[in-house]
């Protein structure tokens, strides 16, 4: 399995306070829909999944949500074991991680780039460098 297409539709972001006294962020990942997509291929089939990936800064001081679109491929007996799970919103914990890392890899670095542009505090510890200790 593997993407062939990755776009984001919906970018929102709100700071609502400009106090960030114990702030704690909260990330949520929502799959709003998902289905088989017809291709011109014996063996293989089109996936595509929408889904939503929120961050939360409690206590109501800032949000961010990112809407998007996942086009992946797949054999096609994968795709409709998947289809088939799906319609009782299930889905086996293999797909299910391989999807949310595709999200979380796209949607942090687009909610990185957010949060430096509205001044909020970084969901993400980045790297820094420390003055080494003498021994």
């Amino acid at each position: 399995m593997r993407v062939v297409k990755f776009n984001f539709n919906k970018i929102s972001i709100e700071r609502l306070k400009d106090s960030y006294q114990g702030v704690k962020i909260n990330s949520k990942i929502n799959l709003s829909d998902l289905k088989r997509l017809d291709k011109e291929s014996e063996k293989d089939s089109l996936i595509q999944v929408d889904f939503t990936y929120a961050l939360l800064y409690a206590p109501e001081v800032a949000n961010i949500e990112i809407g998007g679109r996942i086009i992946l491929i797949t054999e096609k007996a994968k795709a409709k074991d998947i289809e088939e799970k799906w319609k009782t919103k299930k889905m086996t914990e293999e797909f299910r991680i391989f999807l949310f890392n595709i999200i979380l890899k796209k949607a942090n670095l687009k909610a990185l780039e957010l949060e430096e542009q509205v001044n909020l505090p970084l969901h993400i510890p980045l790297p820094t460098l420390k003055k080494p200790k003498k021994e």
